[in-house]
Formats: structure tokens, C-alpha cells, sequence
């Protein structure tokens, strides 16, 4: 295939990711692919140091990178951070709202709090950076917005309400974006993992069965890794896909296809 057509369909040349929970996981192999693409990489996380392991880690690799630690919770801190990014001229152009968190706990054994911060973490944390920096996108007239929900968004087990519901509404934020901000040059798609081998599921990975589970439901009989899913994020928001836009797309090994 024509390098140059590889370039001008994937290429991501002068072009600011931020990819949010992107210190290790899911989020930092997101990160690296979109900077291997060629764009510059800004790895947000609220541990700093794992933040600044990455962004050296992303450096030795060629890949232009800074950290942004922030809490994407909080609006007033994300809002500072965009305001450090713009006078640094580094205006943010693909947005991948991957932060989150999780409690594994039956709904009426949670409290009202512990129900809002996942809430906060995944819903809130993806309005307020999309808040933030999608006008200036609008402004441009360029952004792409990538919203990481999960199979759990569309088909649940026990202990994980909280985190379902919060999985499904960014599938519902991304297409509201895509049909409020399509003509003004903006794309929002949300992607829908399935069982990927990170820190985030060493529970899963340490429950007795659930290795026999997997290899029952998942057709490809197997964990997904980071590496599964970030090429993925790289043709949502490269040149590729600009006419996707509202898509929630599942990799999940074909988990959601089996009865």
C-alpha cells in the first residue's frame, strides 16, 4: 500500500490528543498510538509521577509528549489546565475522555456517594473536559472526540450497576455531541471495550472461574489487551473516519454477537 496514502488517511500531523487516565492502561496505549500517528501527546492522570513515567516513555519513542495532571472531576481544574494549554499553544484538538473508576458493589449496598463518584469520574469528568475544550475546537473548525464506555454500557453482571450506568450515558453524551457539533466540524464516537488485561482488572483476572467464563463467552476465547483497542482510537479520530460520527463501536472480541 502507498505510504502516502497510509500518511494522508491515518496521519495525524499538527495535531493535540489529550487522553485523559493515560498514564498506563488502556489510556497510555491509546496515547502512544495517536502519537506514533504524529501527533503531540498530552497524558492527563492525578498520579504524577506514573503521568511523568509515561510522558519519558512516550519521549525515547520519538513522540512528543507533556504531562497535564488534573482531575477531570473538577471543572475548575479542568479549566485551568486548558488555560496553561492555550497559552503554551497547545490547543487541544482530539479529545479522549478515558478516565475512570470502579466499585464493584451491589446498588442497595451502596451509599449515595459512593454511587456519585462514579458518576462524577466517568459522566462528569467527560462533560466538563468536553465542555472545556470543545469550543475551541468549534473555533477551528476541527475536533475529534472520543468517548471510552464500555460492553457494560450495553449488557451488565452483577456489581457493576453503577458503572454500566455511567458506561452508557458517555455512548448517549458522544452521539448528543455528534449531533450538536457535526457541521461545525467536530466527529464524537465512543468506543465499548470488553474484557482488557489491565490493572483496572486484576479483580476479574483473580476471581476463581472467571478465566473458564471468558473463554465461554469471548468467541476469540481470550482477554483483550491495550493494544487491542488503541487502533481503534486512532481511526475514530484520524482522516479515515471523518464521515463516522455517533457510532458507540464494540471490541470486544464478539462477546456482544454471542446468545
Amino acid at each position: 500500500m502507498n505510504p502516502q496514502y497510509l500518511t494522508q488517511s491515518f496521519g495525524l500531523q499538527s495535531r493535540t490528543a489529550l487522553v485523559t487516565g493515560s498514564a498506563s492502561g488502556i489510556g497510555l496505549a491509546i496515547a502512544t498510538a495517536l502519537g506514533h500517528a504524529g501527533a503531540r501527546v498530552l497524558i492527563n492522570d492525578l498520579r504524577t509521577q506514573a503521568a511523568d513515567e509515561a510522558v519519558q516513555s512516550l519521549r525515547a519513542q520519538g513522540i512528543q509528549a507533556r504531562a497535564v495532571c488534573f482531575d477531570v472531576a473538577d471543572m475548575a481544574a479542568v479549566q485551568a489546565a486548558a488555560h496553561r494549554l492555550e497559552q503554551d499553544a497547545w490547543s487541544v484538538d482530539i479529545l479522549v475522555s478515558n478516565a475512570g473508576n470502579q466499585n464493584r458493589k451491589a446498588l442497595v449496598e451502596m451509599s449515595r456517594e459512593e454511587w456519585q463518584q462514579i458518576q462524577d469520574v466517568h459522566v462528569g469528568g467527560a462533560f466538563n473536559c468536553s465542555r472545556v475544550f470543545l469550543p475551541g475546537m468549534c473555533a477551528r473548525g476541527f475536533g475529534r472526540v472520543v468517548m471510552t464506555s464500555s460492553v457494560s454500557g450495553q449488557s451488565t453482571m452483577p456489581l457493576i450497576g453503577a458503572y454500566s450506568t455511567a458506561k452508557a450515558a458517555l455512548g448517549a453524551m458522544a452521539r448528543a455531541i455528534a449531533v450538536e457539533y457535526g457541521a461545525r466540524g467536530i466527529t464524537a464516537n465512543a468506543i465499548a471495550p470488553g474484557f482488557v488485561r489491565t490493572e483496572f482488572t486484576a479483580g476479574l483476572q483473580q476471581r476463581e472461574g472467571f478465566e473458564d467464563f471468558l473463554r465461554q463467552e469471548v468467541p476469540q476465547a481470550r482477554w483483550a489487551t491495550p493494544e487491542d483497542i488503541a487502533p481503534v482510537v486512532l481511526f475514530l479520530v484520524s482522516p479515515a473516519a471523518s464521515y463516522v460520527n455517533g457510532q458507540t463501536l464494540a471490541i470486544d472480541g464478539g462477546l456482544l454477537a454471542q446468545m
